[in-house]
């Protein structure tokens, strides 16, 4: 038991890895973001190896890389496939399902990241490299908050409303995900 919990969470913090690289460059390419280059490199060193074969099948249509959204998928596939297989237990729609659950866990728990990465640059530095570019990454979720929540003594509360909206989605989908298990 104790080395079936050990290998589990190896498998699914490399999965929980490697998805999150694979949304973030779709994310990065969706808001047309050009990463600082040291995050770039990172990001595509570890993710060409999939995202290059599976553009050959999907290739980026409407301005999207569909195929990291699709590599990020199958990570979560395979990742969630291996717990199961693992456990004895393995039924095919089952781990489709947990697999789609599971991305949508990734995302908002990237979205929640770089949140709290742009309060932290906004209190020690505003002025980092970085900044700029997790700003730009955070914009088109934090806009549609920004036009309807106003500055309260010229503090931005959009941000603060944005991670309780996310969390709230968060505590759904460990709803949903709790009613399949």
């Amino acid at each position: 038991m104790l080395f079936y919990s050990i290998l589990r969470l190896i498998v699914d913090t490399v999965a929980s890895i490697l998805g999150g690289l694979l949304l973030l460059r779709f994310w990065m390419q969706a808001v047309r973001m050009r990463p600082p280059s040291s995050i770039a490199n990172f990001v595509f060193h570890l993710t060409d190896w999939l995202v290059r074969p599976l553009r050959k099948i999907l290739p980026g249509i409407g301005g999207y890389d569909w195929a990291s959204l699709l590599g990020a998928f199958l990570i979560a596939i395979l990742g969630v496939a291996a717990g199961y297989w693992m456990a004895g237990f393995f039924s095919v729609q089952f781990v489709i399902l947990l697999a789609l659950l599971h991305v949508v866990t990734w995302v908002i728990y990237g979205f929640m990241g770089l949140l709290i990465l742009e309060v932290i640059f906004s209190w020690v530095n505003p002025y980092a490299p970085m900044a700029p570019f997790i700003r730009g990454l955070n914009d088109p979720l934090l806009r549609p908050l920004r036009r309807i929540i106003p500055l309260v003594g010229n503090i931005d509360l959009s941000t603060l409303v944005a991670f309780l909206l996310l969390q709230i989605a968060l505590q759904l989908v460990n709803a949903l995900f709790a009613s399949f298990l």
